[in-house]
């Protein structure tokens, strides 16, 4: 392979270390945090209130430099991101630079999603995006940080993973750009920069949505012709600086969750 083409932005469109997520984590309470870093999961994205991610080694060569990034870097490629999916989670990407980035975004959505807190889904999501050799381990740690009754109840939910009536749960990583810092012939280290929605909106809600920023960088491996994750680590920011803008009301975040989708993003 040896991924090497210039990365390029397109869209079409959840205490301590340790994340539940592999690319998400919120901010927020820590108790939630430190529930899940004792559990030490480590699966790919974020969960805002109470999750942190573990982390893993850089390997192969870097890419980067001090030079300032190509205009390139960050323009559309006008390359379709993947031809098939597993399930909701898109799959297939190319085995270069390019796909590498838009697996490690895809997959961030999908690991820091609410499908996390249901059983099959979790499953599913799981031996979609990691490595056959690293899934096990990490469905085994996840279900145990997942089936946690002190776990849930911190974060508003019942034993099940469902909200109160009246209420509804938003986990959702957006991610905003993404690079590569290392790559080789079969492997690739990316960096995926989002922001995070965690929380709970409905007029009752003692733990509203609230936002969150965070840079996961994930490592790749081409296994049986597409990227899988096989390790991460996750840190804070880089955190924009919060505008003057007056919190929407619980309705209308409910109303903007059930009513806009989602993407396949891509480089």
């Amino acid at each position: 392979m040896s991924p090497g083409d210039e990365g390029q932005t397109r869209t079409r469109l959840p205490e301590g270390g340790g994340d539940v997520y592999g690319g998400v984590r919120r901010g927020g309470r820590s108790s939630s945090r430190s529930l899940v870093t004792v559990v030490g999961v480590v699966v790919l994205l974020i969960a805002a209130i109470a999750f942190a991610n573990r982390g893993g080694d850089d390997s192969a060569s870097s890419n980067t430099s001090g030079d300032k990034p190509k205009t390139s870097s960050t323009t559309p490629s006008g390359t379709k991101p993947v031809q098939t999916k597993a399930g909701a989670i898109p799959t297939g990407y190319a085995h270069d630079d390019q796909g590498a980035q838009s697996a490690a975004a895809n997959y961030s959505v999908a690991l820091g999603s609410t499908d996390m807190f249901n059983t099959a889904s979790r499953h599913d999501i799981v031996n979609t995006v990691y490595a056959p050799d690293v899934a096990a381990t990490r469905q085994s740690d996840l279900d145990s940080a997942y089936s946690s009754e002190k776990f849930l109840t911190n974060i508003g939910l019942d034993k099940d993973g469902r909200a109160p009536d009246g209420q509804t749960f938003v986990s959702r990583v957006v991610p905003v750009g993404t690079k590569v810092t290392a790559s080789g012939a079969s492997t690739a280290t990316v960096d995926v920069w989002y922001t995070s929605l965690f929380g709970l909106s409905g007029d009752s809600s003692t733990n509203p949505v609230t936002e969150s920023w965070y840079t996961t960088t994930y490592q790749l491996k081409w296994i049986n012709n597409d990227w899988k994750v096989t390790d991460f680590q996750q840190k804070d920011g880089p955190v924009p600086v919060g505008r003057d803008q007056k919190a929407s009301t619980a309705d209308d975040m409910t109303k903007a969750v059930e009513e806009y989708g989602g993407f396949t993003y891509a480089r």
